[in-house]
């Protein structure tokens, strides 16, 4: 009978016990986050929800009721997967340190630059779109409040009020930490809530559209129900900010992660299913992309315009984040440059463990000059192209289609497959450090056991070699753990093929079709 003492050490524990003994071990090295789950939820869900709630209703409108509830729930999930599989990613490296840009030069080294340039411009292009909201919007609220205000030319220019809310994006794009942002993202939030009342309110009051402009169980046809794909998908996107969150977290044990992805996932959702259905209902398929501009003006609307530029205003600074750090991290690659060893092993990109990590989580921390330079020339190059640009509808449909789907989809399924590889060096060196620390931490109480029990273990070896039970535990959680992570390798590769035919769909109706929302 072969015995399970061969089985290494490392498979008494299964995967989560693994992640829980790697974050006591983070713990140690001083590089702990400080960020709480609470802020961690506000930021993340701040990221996503944003002005594409507006465009919820609409959405039903080309799907039906059902049809669309389902895109908004399977969207949903498929996002939620990724920022997990983005978690599971940020386990081979140190505390702090995780990146899209890390984790490509681990994986495809050669293709590092193309992720991060990637990133930056989705979030570039973003950030722009906001600021040109808040153009738009601004001599609207203006004039619901003051109808007089047209008499003051100033009051009603867009490129006035881009200037002057640039005072407010200036000093909230220069916070190092996304964590500084739980505030002004609690705002933001707080501005979602009042639309979201706003809508339901309507809802309650006005009459809702006719039945016969009410879509519930039939669609408009594919090519219409195709139109929404990438307007559901942008609106999950946040996996640009995932790893800070990660980086960020007091505790980066996997149920504080699950908890941050479900939390902020399922509420976006929710919000996102109660925006659709009361927003549709009331207007039926006549509704328009932006659902606010479809009720009459008076002082509920006019603060509801407000709402929207209090929320893209402090969702500016989320995109301003990882566009510096990815542009950062394009600046400072070089084709086939060598590993540093110095940092732990599997780890060939980190910092040794005493030394300051970047915010992009590389190993060299971004000076204070070379921050204060990067972030001003996002802002001017931003602040010159929302003035000179009035409608970035279709530019962002092509953002939304390649950037969104390739930071959602793509660059996670691919990492993961990737880096989880068995055999591939960084996978082994991952379960060596983490048999060296279950070694250690659970030794002592199977040694425990095994004192406590070892007349019972030596009477049944001597009665018919039987094994003790634990030992059987033991190979029933590795084998567990195995077929776990064989399966999770399968469905991170189908994540990043769902991603490339949700890129080249959307690419394609963006081409032949103009982008309705």
């Amino acid at each position: 009978m072969t015995s399970y003492l061969s089985i290494p050490q490392a498979n008494t524990v299964t995967g989560g016990a693994r992640d829980m003994s790697r974050t006591r071990r983070r713990g140690k090295d001083g590089h702990g986050g400080q960020a709480s789950m609470l802020s961690s939820i506000v930021n993340l869900l701040n990221t996503i929800v944003g002005a594409g709630t507006l465009a919820m209703p609409s959405v039903l409108a080309h799907t039906g009721i059902m049809l669309g509830v389902l895109l908004i729930v399977w969207s949903g999930t498929i996002a939620a997967f990724g920022l997990y599989l983005q978690s599971r990613c940020a386990r081979y490296l140190d505390r702090g340190t995780s990146s899209f840009f890390a984790l490509s030069q681990i994986t495809y080294p050669n293709a590092a630059v193309l992720f991060d340039m990637a990133i930056a411009i989705k979030c570039f292009g973003v950030g722009v779109s906001y600021m040109i909201i808040i153009g738009d919007l601004m001599p609207g609220v203006v004039l619901g409040f003051n109808g007089n205000a047209d008499s003051v030319p100033y009051l009603v220019d867009r490129q006035f009020w881009i200037t002057a809310f640039m005072l407010l994006i200036i000093p909230l794009s220069f916070l190092r930490r996304l964590d500084s942002l739980k505030y002004t993202s609690l705002i933001a939030l707080v501005s979602i809530g009042y639309l979201i009342v706003l809508v339901v309110y309507h809802f309650a009051v006005d009459p809702h559209a006719d039945s016969s402009k009410i879509r519930v169980i039939e669609w408009g046809g594919a090519i219409s129900t195709l139109t929404t794909l990438p307007v559901i998908v942008f609106a999950y996107t946040c996996h640009q900010n995932m790893f800070s969150i990660i980086n960020e977290l007091k505790s980066d044990s996997p149920s504080s992660v699950v908890g941050v992805i479900g939390t902020s996932i399922g509420s976006a959702a929710s919000i996102y299913i109660l925006v659709s259905i009361t927003g549709y209902i009331t207007f039926g398929n006549d509704v328009v992309g932006n659902i606010i501009s479809m009720y009459p003006t008076g002082v509920a609307s006019t603060i509801g315009k407000a709402a929207i530029v209090v929320l893209v205003l402090f969702s500016i600074p989320l995109q301003i984040h990882p566009c510096r750090a990815s542009l950062d991290a394009v600046l400072n690659w070089r084709p086939n440059r060598s590993q540093p060893t110095n940092g732990r092993p599997g780890s060939p990109l980190l910092t040794p463990s005493g030394a300051t990590r970047g915010d992009h989580g590389g190993g060299a921390p971004m000076s204070d000059t070379r921050f204060a330079a990067l972030t001003t020339a996002i802002l001017i190059l931003a602040y010159i192209t929302a003035l000179s640009v009035t409608s970035l509808a279709r530019v962002l449909a092509f953002v939304g289609s390649t950037g969104s789907t390739s930071i959602s989809f793509i660059l996670p399924g691919l990492f993961y497959y990737k880096i989880s590889d068995p055999e591939s060096i960084h996978h082994q060196r991952l379960m060596k450090e983490d048999d060296d620390m279950d070694d250690s931490g659970s030794s002592d109480v199977e040694d425990g056991r095994l004192a406590q029990s070892s007349g019972s273990i030596q009477s049944a070896t001597a009665a018919g070699g039987a094994q003790p039970v634990w030992r059987w535990r033991r190979k029933f959680r590795w084998d567990m753990e195995h077929l776990e992570h064989g399966l999770l390798r399968k469905l991170s590769l189908a994540l990043a093929v769902y991603g490339m035919i949700v890129m080249a769909v959307c690419l394609a109706l963006n081409i032949f079709f103009n982008p309705s929302h």
